[in-house]
């Protein structure tokens, strides 16, 4: 909720684009803290498919962790659909910042493409703004860069470890008893040094 108190007084976003698979649950979680609130209004929340470390189907090994696939991504009305909107881009976490550079370049790219076929005297009023939230960022050197004028937020910064979500979880209860197995682990340690 803090994370959403932020982005609500610096940003207002009118529209969440999840990065899929990872940002679509923290999209929708998100999305119910930005409800406008004279309106109670929900934000709508777009969708693209990225994959940087999924092994996909014609990705060869040297692909993965290297190339950004697009696996969906918006047609020619939901790139319409942008056009003069604050869109706030979401995913769980930010790496190495590879595929928000990605997601942010090819959606300014099609804006505008699409800016194009408007007026000269309409574009700038329908010039997309972008920003960027990540639940998790990896305090680490990052290999993507971001345009100074988008926003960042995170929810959280966190060393460069593995992070095992609870939506991507098999067994619910593995997961948690695992994850409980870590912070008692984490505790033992802070408290031994």
């Amino acid at each position: 909720m803090e994370s959403a108190t932020k982005i609500s007084q610096s940003f207002k976003p009118d529209v969440l684009i999840a990065i899929g698979g990872g940002g679509f649950f923290p999209a929708r979680v998100l999305r119910t803290f930005l409800k406008d609130p004279l309106t109670k209004k929900n934000i709508p929340i777009r969708a693209i498919g990225l994959s940087l470390y999924e092994p996909l189907a014609d990705t060869s090994e040297e692909k993965i962790g290297k190339e950004v696939i697009r696996t969906q991504w918006l047609g020619v009305d939901g790139i319409r659909s942008l056009l003069g909107r604050r869109a706030l881009i979401v995913d769980e976490i930010d790496d190495s910042r590879t595929t928000l550079q990605y997601a942010i370049s090819e959606l300014q790219n099609d804006i505008e493409r699409h800016l194009l076929d408007l007026p000269e005297s309409e574009r700038e009023a329908n010039r997309t703004e972008f920003a960027v939230f990540v639940i998790h960022n990896k305090s680490k050197p990052k290999v993507g860069v971001l345009p100074s004028n988008v926003p960042y937020f995170a929810g959280s910064e966190v060393g460069d470890v593995w992070l095992d979500y609870p939506w991507e979880a098999l067994d619910i209860e593995e997961h948690d008893q695992l994850a409980a197995q870590d912070r008692l682990k984490s505790q033992v340690d802070s408290n031994s040094s």
